[in-house]
């Protein structure tokens, strides 16, 4: 029997200065299929890893400012209580729940440590 995990990691996104660069190393690197970039800022590509029968999706692309980061998403049920939990445990809500138009609801909080973890809830 299989243990289900109650809040699986689900998603990933590795964001940098040079979008293509990165999708470029990570395609030759791995083996990633990613989809095509998308027409926002972010130039955001879709890696889909569930469709190849094992990991998880993820997506690469241009970070909106900065140097970049590597963020992971937590799979949860309402992000506004999962943030509230975060927030009584010692971490610090960064962006509040975003419902996006027919997708996902996303939020993201810092650990106490600072290391910023992402919340979705996939949509029904």
């Amino acid at each position: 029997m299989k243990n289900k995990v109650r809040n699986p990691v689900v998603h990933f996104e590795v964001l940098g200065r040079d979008a293509s660069a990165l999708r470029k190393f990570y395609s030759e690197a791995f083996g990633w299929q990613l989809g095509p970039a998308d027409d926002s800022p972010l130039e955001y590509s879709m890696v889909h890893q569930k469709e190849q029968g094992s990991g998880i999706d993820g997506g690469i692309g241009k970070a909106p400012q900065g140097p970049g980061h590597v963020t992971f998403y937590v799979g949860v049920d309402n992000a506004q209580a999962a943030l509230d939990k975060v927030e009584r445990l010692g971490g610090k809500t960064i962006q509040p729940p975003v419902q996006v138009p027919g997708g996902v609801t996303f939020a993201l909080f810092a650990d106490p440590e600072g290391h910023v973890v992402g919340l979705v809830k996939e949509r029904e």
